[in-house]
């Protein structure tokens, strides 16, 4: 890999191609955007310098802002690909409002304002992140676990399932909005009582997650995000790691997106090494880090994955979010600017 801030510029740069003029981030060339993807980009984008463009992508979200609090956004993992099996169909993909995707908008904003100190700034965000947060524990269910969609009318909120890699998601941007609010001296105790049911909810009540879907398990993210987001910590952490990770990681190739499948993928890699970071492992991180070279595209950003069965690239995309995990991974392992620690397991404020 080239030096940290070389590479970072160069993933900027494929970020920078996929924004809309008014401020969208979109996954790839002809469209696909979610508010996760579109705050991850615009997180790196801070990273790399590009304040002004990071800025613009989050008053892009103050715009699609529905009544209910909630950001709607398309289902990436919908879109199909085409006869040649090779890239994406983006006007294909449908319509969701999704509680991750909303939620998520709050650790990217508190990101920017560890980089920045901009209390203004940050303030002007306030009723964006309050909004969200509404309708995020709108769909707690009094077991802790948080609905993954908005629930349709006339359904009940139990008849929709909770995803445990969302979950843990939403539990480290809940814990953000409350950083946020207590830079302005406040602090919600309902919302705390809410994120301590949720933390519960992911750590002694796996039952409740992922109960119509098909099993979570060969994923990699429900393997390393409790600690990549900090509801792990010190030993439960270290153990969890340590328990699959010959199962998931191709040596020099990096970490499988599923176990059962030999398709190693830069995002899951990049989120891999910031676990890793989260439980000290910063040798293993860098190593990692370094394997992901052969993904770089020279046209800018990365390759979103390597099929080492057929040996291509697969899909043949360069996702905007895919720029951004390596930015993020980067800047997190060699400490590139005072933010570097947000991504990195529990947050701390």
């Amino acid at each position: 890999m080239k030096k940290p801030t070389q590479e970072i510029k160069h993933c900027a740069g494929r970020i920078l191609e996929l924004q809309m003029p008014d401020g969208r981030i979109n996954w790839i060339d002809g469209g696909v955007f979610d508010p996760w993807n579109h705050s991850l980009s615009a997180m790196s984008l801070q990273v790399a310098g590009y304040r002004d463009e990071a800025e613009a992508a989050f008053a892009y979200l103050h715009t699609i802002l529905q009544p209910d609090g909630s950001l709607p956004g398309q289902c990436g993992a919908s879109v199909p690909l085409d006869a040649d099996n090779r890239k994406l169909l983006p006007k294909q993909a449908s319509s969701l409002t999704d509680t991750n995707f909303t939620a998520f908008p709050a650790l990217a904003i508190w990101h920017s304002y560890c980089l920045h100190q901009d209390k203004e700034w940050l303030h002007k965000q306030r009723p964006l992140i309050e909004a969200n947060l509404k309708f995020v524990l709108n769909h707690q269910s009094p077991h802790g676990e948080i609905a993954w969609r908005r629930k349709q009318e006339n359904q009940k909120l139990e008849e929709v399932d909770a995803l445990y890699t969302g979950n843990c998601s939403i539990y480290k941007s809940l814990l953000a909005a409350q950083a946020i609010a207590q830079v302005f001296g406040q602090s919600d105790p309902a919302i705390q009582a809410s994120i301590d049911s949720l933390h519960t909810a992911i750590t002694q009540k796996p039952f409740r997650f992922d109960r119509t879907w098909e099993p979570k398990s060969r994923y990699a993210m429900d393997w390393y995000y409790p600690v990549l987001t900090g509801v792990l910590i010190d030993s439960s952490a270290k153990n969890r790691i340590a328990g699959r990770i010959d199962e998931f990681v191709e040596a020099g190739l990096g970490c499988r997106c599923v176990s059962d499948e030999p398709w190693t993928t830069t995002a899951e890699t990049c989120e891999l090494i910031l676990a890793l970071l989260a439980i000290g492992q910063r040798q293993q991180a860098k190593t990692l880090l370094s394997g992901l070279s052969p993904l770089r595209a020279d046209a800018g950003g990365y390759w979103m994955g390597w099929q080492s069965k057929e040996h291509l690239y697969w899909p043949e995309e360069r996702p905007s979010w895919t720029a951004a995990a390596v930015i993020l991974a980067i800047d997190s392992v060699y400490k590139v600017s005072t933010a570097h620690a947000v991504m990195v397991g529990a947050l701390k404020w």
